[in-house]
């Protein structure tokens, strides 16, 4: 007997080790999947055109978003471990129904902008890579639901296995390019000063839009609220610091393709006159200037493989907002042919209208709409990852607090600066359009002070809530 309880011991302490591995580990799959939505199409398109038009100037917006990603994920990660709740779930149960609603709607509205730039990234991409008419590859698009129930189906390690892979691949088109582009690294410093004009307010609008997703904030809090990292205090403060480092180890290596891509089109095209601001007009010149046969179609590869990683963890997200704010229980395949119906419209009629230079100002567009979304989740996640009630002790204070309402207040500044400056530009063509923007913006400035100073309701509990039915099929 005593043989067998020491024999039992050692294989305990033998197994111990590999348990403590698989749970620093079993995080990182969760920040992969989160940090695909920071190099989505939408970010090929910025960052070409802020490396094109303005040099390096932008890459200190790049690194100033990924510090920004850094510190509002971390809260959502928060959230999901500590309460059990993910984000929407957290806002239904903490703000009156009307106020839900309203977020809700504000969520899918940014959930659409992302998937149009995924669906013209990969149609863009298709057409570049086998000459598909870009209004056929749009409506192609539509068919990646069958790739994502099939993903689903694997289960969330195999899934996040995939898509680490396609971020591999990303990350090699680019690095290739950065090699064969050789730029000089003297430029890069200057890069990292701040300053911005009139002429780059709204690219770097769009960066942050497309660096800073709010369809993120509740995938993230989503994916980890029922992670089993255990219930006591002590297992919730290692699986957040575990959840901080994963964290920030996926949204560097976003941070590194984002680069890379401001960076090539600043050594690339930076001299050229007008500038290169098409992703189709940038494959075909790669090639050329960069003296490398392969470039052009490695940076088409890479394209693509950001719109399809994308397309998963915008499905994802989308299902989590509308189960967790509504409690609407659609099928992953519903749910991805609603929002992509919603995205491909205005995709098409653009594309029918200005042909293919229309897709990349649509591609900027939309993450300008992102930008100008996203005070209306991270407003909301400041606050309940400030509540003491639905935090406990794990509460944010102190520093991270202050960073984050800092980070809202200069999201919110750039975005009222950026309606003030198209409110002037369209006074000139339309009194009337100006007028009706500028009560929209008076309407949502109003609706998100109420968002951010009505009294929370004391109904949100502690205890986990059931999975959404989209990430139960995935544990």
């Amino acid at each position: 007997m005593h043989e067998e309880a020491m024999a039992a011991g050692q294989s305990s302490m033998r197994s111990r080790p590999a348990v403590t591995r698989w749970m620093k580990l079993s995080l990182l799959g969760p920040a992969c999947l989160v940090s695909v939505g920071y190099m989505d199409p939408g970010n090929w398109a910025t960052d070409l055109e802020g490396g094109a038009r303005f040099g390096h100037q932008l890459l200190w917006v790049l690194v100033a978003s990924n510090l920004i990603a850094l510190l509002l994920q971390s809260s959502s990660a928060r959230l999901g471990l500590v309460t059990g709740l993910d984000l929407a779930q957290a806002c239904r149960a903490s703000y009156s129904p009307r106020v839900s609603v309203g977020l809700w709607i504000l969520a899918e509205i940014a959930i659409v902008a992302c998937d149009l730039a995924e669906l013209l990234g990969s149609a863009i991409a298709l057409n570049l890579l086998f000459g598909l008419p870009l209004v056929l590859g749009a409506a192609l698009t539509s068919l990646d639901v069958l790739v994502i129930l099939g993903l689903q189906r694997w289960g969330q390690g195999r899934l996040e296995a995939v898509v680490f892979a396609l971020l591999v691949i990303i990350a090699g088109c680019l690095g290739a390019e950065l090699v064969w582009a050789s730029p000089q690294l003297s430029q890069l410093g200057g890069g990292l000063v701040p300053r911005l004009d009139r002429e780059s307010l709204y690219l770097a609008i769009g960066i942050l839009g497309a660096t800073v997703m709010p369809h993120n904030l509740y995938l993230h809090s989503g994916l980890l609220r029922r992670s089993g990292v255990g219930s006591t205090d002590r297992a919730k403060s290692g699986a957040l610091r575990r959840s901080f480092w994963s964290t920030a180890l996926a949204l560097n290596l976003a941070l590194f393709v984002n680069a890379a891509i401001l960076i090539l089109a600043a050594s690339a095209f930076g001299n050229r006159n007008p500038p290169v601001v098409e992703l189709g007009e940038a494959f075909h010149l790669m090639s050329p200037i960069l003296g490398a046969s392969g470039a052009s179609l490695l940076f088409a590869v890479g394209l693509l493989c950001a719109g399809q990683s994308a397309t998963v963890t915008g499905t994802l997200a989308g299902q989590v907002v509308m189960e967790g704010f509504v409690e609407l229980r659609v099928s992953p395949w519903k749910r991805r042919l609603i929002t992509r119906g919603l995205a491909i419209a205005p995709a098409i009629v653009v594309l029918s209208l200005s042909g293919p230079g229309g897709a990349t100002p649509l591609l900027v567009f939309s993450q300008v709409v992102l930008s100008l979304q996203l005070p209306f989740a991270v407003v909301p996640l400041i606050r309940l990852t400030r509540s003491a009630e639905l935090m406990g002790h794990f509460a944010s204070n102190g520093w991270t607090h202050r960073a984050s309402v800092g980070c809202a207040a200069l999201i919110v500044t750039a975005n009222v600066a950026l309606v003030a400056y198209t409110v002037r530009s369209l006074a000139h063509l339309s009194s009337l359009l100006a007028a009706g923007l500028c009560v929209l913006a008076l309407a949502s400035l109003a609706f998100l002070a109420w968002v951010g100073w009505v009294p929370l309701r004391g109904e949100a509990r502690r205890q986990a809530a059931p999975a959404p039915p989209c990430l139960e099929g995935l544990r």
